[in-house]
């Protein structure tokens, strides 16, 4: 058995050192409290035994959710009440379909499922852009190549997948058993947010809002974020006098002052984010100007649950660009640009051939200035993409980027690249490991 989770917890955030990843997907099972258990996956799922039957936050991924049950069942063979999705991410709902099979076996009814209303267009959507969400989540989590067709035809979101059957719009209170839920809607991540309010153990499940890492607001491959909304939600999480706090990934927080301070510190983070790329842009500055000038201090991100390991600062900038003031960047060359094709030849006859590019963007590359090397490489790519040079040079640097890069999301599409390049010299297609522990 593994450190347990709040022993891990109060020690890292006491402390300020990370010696071990606070995302673990070990399928372990521990106690939070009485009546109160949380199964570590990706993602986690809570439990909560409500004296007629068990009521669970989330129900894990497709690839999860069957080893989330049987370590369930060792806990409780009460029958599952209720399943909570916190929000639609297949992470957290796909698992439901290995519940579903629990109850068919046991002869039990299926679990009632709770989300927010929008939850559902939420699954409709990913149907809509089936194609699209397996392309990006195999780069973003596996570093794919999206030119050597390994997407594959089956759905995004698992066939079995449960569907909400009971939704609210703003609040929702119900009493199951002996437990009183308090739902409360919010924007963050997602849309489509739940957090919950369990007065009887001061527990507030937190769902994605709170990840142990910088907040998931600005992934670039993904629909619109809300840092705003995000930070207003942790606000209201700290004021719940909360003595247990536990999230959908990362490590459950106890004690009253050890939750406000994790809450406002990220809350005041975004806040401050905000509010800087906000007076940039009233004052005339383009997206150019912000993404370079601004940042987060780094000791707020040296904090172990502030780490810029999954999403980070650079990339919440541009959604918050996006939010406020739409995808035109202030360039006025890049309103209507042309081609990439266009402008990589221009750029190699200007410099007397793809070689030079070539040349430069490895010479950029070896002093560090991995920014202007990729832009070259790519200016060359674009105006020969046939060749193996091209490609040998493109895959050398975008391995050295990724290897200086901290965030998933960022090293995902850098090994995407040179797997896309490592496809066009050999043909072969590079094999491919998920990467599941967002520290990694």
């Amino acid at each position: 058995m593994s450190e347990h989770p709040i022993e891990l917890s109060n020690r890292l955030i006491d402390s300020g050192v990370v010696d071990t990843p606070p995302n673990r997907i070990s399928q372990e099972l521990n106690e939070l409290a009485d009546g109160v258990a949380l199964i570590e996956s990706f993602s986690h799922v809570v439990v909560i035994d409500t004296g007629d039957g068990l009521v669970t936050f989330d129900s894990s991924g497709p690839a999860t959710g069957a080893m989330v049950v049987e370590s369930l069942r060792a806990w409780s063979t009460d029958p599952v009440h209720s399943i909570v999705y916190t929000h639609g991410h297949v992470d957290h709902v796909g698992g439901s379909r290995a519940f579903a099979a629990y109850a068919n076996d046991r002869g039990n009814p299926l679990p009632r499922v709770i989300g927010h209303e929008q939850v559902i267009p939420r699954f409709d959507r990913y149907e809509q852009t089936r194609g699209y969400n397996q392309v990006i989540n195999m780069r973003q989590f596996g570093g794919a190549s999206t030119v050597a067709g390994q997407q594959s035809e089956r759905p995004f979101l698992p066939a079995g997948t449960l569907r909400p059957d009971t939704t609210y719009d703003t609040a929702m209170t119900d009493r199951i058993g002996d437990i009183d839920f308090e739902f409360n809607y919010c924007k963050g991540e997602t849309d489509d947010h739940t957090w919950t309010w369990i007065p009887q153990h001061k527990l507030i499940s937190a769902g994605d809002q709170f990840i142990w890492n910088f907040p998931n607001c600005g992934n670039p491959q993904k629909v619109q974020r809300y840092p705003v909304e995000w930070a207003e939600s942790l606000r209201a999480m700290a004021a719940m006098d909360a003595e247990l706090f536990v999230p959908a990934h990362g490590l459950p927080i106890a004690g009253a002052d050890r939750i406000r301070t994790c809450l406002i510190t990220v809350a005041e983070t975004l806040e401050n984010l905000i509010a800087a790329v906000l007076d940039a842009m009233n004052s005339g500055a383009v997206l150019d100007e912000i993404i370079h000038s601004i940042s987060v201090p780094a000791d707020t991100l040296e904090l172990p649950y502030l780490r810029p390991l999954y999403d980070e600062p650079e990339f919440v900038i541009r959604n918050l660009w996006r939010l406020f003031g739409g995808w035109y960047d202030g360039n006025p060359a890049r309103l209507k640009p042309p081609s990439d094709a266009a402008l990589g030849a221009e750029i190699a006859s200007l410099a007397g051939g793809v070689q030079p590019l070539i040349d430069r963007a490895v010479a950029v590359s070896a002093d560090g200035d991995h920014r202007l090397a990729c832009q070259l490489i790519e200016y060359a790519l674009a105006a020969e993409p046939e060749s193996s040079a091209v490609h040998e040079a493109r895959a050398s640097i975008y391995t050295a980027r990724r290897g200086d890069e901290t965030s998933l999301m960022a090293k995902g599409i850098y090994k995407s690249a040179v797997a896309d390049s490592e496809f066009a010299i050999s043909g072969e297609v590079p094999e491919v490991k998920m990467v599941l522990n967002i520290t990694e």
